[in-house]
């Protein structure tokens, strides 16, 4: 297959499994190459991401390496499978490579947990409040990047209507829920639009409250999406420099647990519906 100009996030991660197994099976990458009949630069561009591969090579080479998971290697040959553009390659152009990974995390996830602190989740915003949040970027974005980045945000909230019912459980802090981006009125229209939202069967909100005093990781966002298979989770979590991508097992069960030990602080669901009304008539 030719190589590609700039991988995803995505098409990396399966070439990082592929190396992650031929490691875990004791096998050099010059062995696997002369065991398989390919040579060890293409084996390295594949496992970097650079190169595709077909679904029935990537069956031939993890039954090579002796993994003995059939579901794993299904979902790893379905990834290989990929090869149409998704939506936000609508976007490659103009947008940072960051966000357009994350729209095609949340579409392939089977499952989504995230706590917010600061702002309501992407998946949850109005376009006014998504604009007011947009406008107060440093330095100030360009009209024409405001609409592109507004324009990619409302679009992945088309990702809870998909038709393979997508689980959704947001953990959101009492401080986003009252921060006023845009002004009273666009802040009780987020708020009744997040209502609405609750009611969707898919859909779970939970409030963290300020009485619940300190938790796990309180210093910033993470979204964890689950794979089909365990093996294939991320993490998704912004740091200073940008957003960053985690899937190491330890990372993973580190993560999961400081999700349970939030919401664990948090209100239930019904509670949290009568927080976010009572919060609504208050603004």
């Amino acid at each position: 297959m030719p190589p590609r100009k700039a991988p995803t996030a995505r098409q990396r991660r399966l070439g990082s499994e592929l190396r992650k197994i031929r490691e875990q099976a004791g096998i050099s990458m010059t062995d696997a190459a002369s065991q398989l009949s390919t040579d060890r630069t293409n084996m390295s561009n594949v496992e970097s991401g650079r190169f595709g591969v077909s679904s029935e090579r990537v069956r031939t080479w993890v039954r090579h390496y002796g993994c003995p998971d059939p579901a794993y290697v299904e979902a790893l040959a379905a990834m290989a499978e990929e090869r149409g553009r998704g939506w936000w390659d609508d976007y490659r152009d103009d947008l940072p490579a960051s966000l357009l990974d994350l729209c095609e995390l949340e579409h392939h996830a089977v499952a989504l947990r995230s706590v917010q602190i600061m702002h309501v989740p992407g998946l949850l915003q109005t376009e006014d409040y998504a604009r007011a949040v947009f406008e107060e970027a440093v330095p100030p974005l360009r009209p024409v990047d405001l609409r592109r980045y507004l324009s990619l945000r409302m679009r992945r909230r088309d990702v809870l209507d998909r038709k393979d019912t997508l689980s959704c459980s947001f953990l959101i802090h009492e401080a986003a829920l009252r921060m006023r981006f845009g002004g009273r009125k666009v802040a009780a229209n987020q708020l009744d639009y997040m209502l609405k939202q609750s009611e969707r069967d898919n859909v779970t909100i939970r409030v963290i409250p300020f009485e619940a005093g300190g938790f796990p990781n309180a210093g910033g966002p993470t979204l964890y999406a689950y794979g089909p298979v365990p093996q294939l989770d991320t993490v998704h979590t912004d740091v200073p420099t940008g957003a960053v991508l985690l899937d190491a097992e330890t990372r993973l069960a580190n993560y999961r647990a400081v999700l349970d030990r939030t919401e664990e602080r948090s209100y239930d669901p019904e509670r949290s519906r009568d927080f976010i009304r009572e919060l609504a008539q208050q603004v």
